[in-house]
């Protein structure tokens, strides 16, 4: 792991890194030392680990005593666009233009992204593990939209992560995986929301095995999730993770 910068502000550390050929941003409190919780953040299709939400979601945790880590998945962010996504993300695009079903025209794409996402992330956990101001603490997850899609792969495959928070997503290509996740859930849906249909989010929270699993379903469309959901999400994974 190689870190690139490294700036202070707020009682928040924000270091970015490379680890091979994945960039990612680690934000812990300032002057952080010792072991604590950890929460993987997924970010959503086209965006990057660096995207606003992202950024002041993180920083909000670590300014709770988290350390936060973020990557750009497979053909986001500063990664290279490989020809298969290329040709699979204009198939989806022509689908939907032509009306075809978004929910499993997204998941195709998510499919092709999500085992390298999943390596991707297990390489990240254990270098970031090794790392003083984190250590091998408890581990949560974090992802909406193709943050779930790709995280919940990523559940299913690593037992390090203890809960997550997941949501905006349906359950298209997913129902197999879901029907593996056990750790606690606490689920969002966007009632009104224009490109997830409704039945199809209730179809991927009730496809998760979790014992402890919450619905938090509010008015509104696809990025109109309300912010008390931060403060909410926070809760929840402090109840689990500390």
């Amino acid at each position: 792991m190689r870190f690139t910068s490294q700036t202070s502000s707020d009682g928040v550390t924000e270091q970015f890194f490379t680890l091979d050929e994945i960039p990612g941003v680690l934000w812990t409190p300032q002057d952080a030392r010792g072991p604590r919780p950890l929460i993987l953040l997924g970010h959503g299709g086209g965006q990057h680990k660096a995207a606003p939400g992202i950024v002041s979601r993180a920083r909000r945790y670590a300014a709770e005593g988290f350390a936060v880590v973020a990557i750009d998945a497979p053909c986001h962010g500063d990664r290279p666009r490989g020809e298969e996504f290329e040709r699979i993300l204009a198939e989806m695009r022509t689908g939907m233009a032509a009306g075809g079903n978004p929910g499993a025209l997204v998941a195709g794409l998510h499919g092709h992204l999500a085992g390298q996402t999943v390596a991707d992330w297990q390489a990240v956990l254990t270098a970031v593990q090794r790392l003083d101001q984190v250590g091998t603490g408890p581990v949560g997850y974090c992802g909406m939209s193709m943050g779930c899609g790709l995280g919940i792969p990523l559940i299913t495959a690593e037992p390090r992560i203890r809960a997550a928070v997941l949501g905006l997503l349906g359950a298209y290509g997913l129902a197999e995986d879901a029907a593996r996740v056990t750790v606690p859930v606490q689920f969002l849906v966007q009632w009104d929301d224009q490109m997830v249909p409704r039945d199809q989010s209730l179809a991927l929270f009730d496809a998760l095995s979790s014992a402890e699993k919450t619905l938090h379903a509010n008015p509104g469309k696809h990025g109109d999730v309300p912010s008390f959901e931060l403060d909410s999400s926070l809760n929840f994974l402090a109840r689990h993770l500390t």
